[in-house]
């Protein structure tokens, strides 16, 4: 866990926020599958939110009950530093996702953009499953991106996987009822495409 703490805070402090691949102006599918799935007074997590804008857009939209959860300390201090003092009642959790102390049955919705397809150990894959199902109420909503099958083998040096929707869905299993899919292609701040697959689920 410490090599990979290491890794994504020199990526963070050797790239701009605006920089790294993954970088969106606005977070619009996020925004809208949040909006199709919540209110404002919803609890949301957002997993490896780092320095994205989301946090900006949600709470542009009103959302009150907002946590960022990223692995790199250096990402949450940029969105820190972006908000100023609209940073203050969001929850900046600095930690592993597979391995944080999160709280039982706290969100309503879970969102992920960009973690999942990280998780190349199964055994990891299947601690993050475990926590989706402790923190999100029977009821919730999970939304998790990750690279499509016409994705990249890579992303930040590192191996990646890549999902089809069923694939994707496989990985949650039966607790998680899928509602929908899409796929995004993201253009890269350096001029590339990406393919993304979205799932959204509900937590039974």
């Amino acid at each position: 866990m410490a090599d990979r703490r290491q890794h994504w805070e020199t990526v963070y402090r050797n790239k701009a926020a605006d920089q790294v691949s993954w970088f969106q102006l606005h977070a619009a599918s996020s925004s809208r599958l949040i909006a199709g799935c919540a209110d404002r007074d919803a609890e949301i997590i957002d997993v490896g939110g780092g320095a994205s804008v989301l946090v900006d857009d949600l709470l542009d939209a009103g959302y009150r009950h907002l946590t960022v959860l990223d692995l790199a300390e250096s990402a949450l201090a940029a969105s820190r530093a972006r908000l100023g003092a609209r940073a203050q009642p969001v929850q900046w959790i600095a930690g592993d996702v597979t391995r944080a102390e999160l709280p039982a049955a706290r969100y309503d919705v879970w969102h992920d953009r960009a973690v999942f397809h990280f998780l190349t150990d199964p055994a990891d894959r299947a601690r993050y499953v475990a926590q989706v199902l402790k923190s999100v109420k029977p009821g919730g909503h999970v939304i998790v991106a990750a690279f499509g099958p016409g994705g990249p083998l890579q992303c930040s040096g590192l191996d990646v996987m890549r999902y089809a929707p069923d694939a994707l869905h496989a990985e949650f299993g039966t607790p998680f009822r899928l509602l929908g899919h899409e796929t995004e292609i993201h253009h890269t701040p350096a001029g590339q495409e990406q393919e993304f697959v979205y799932c959204y689920c509900l937590r039974t």
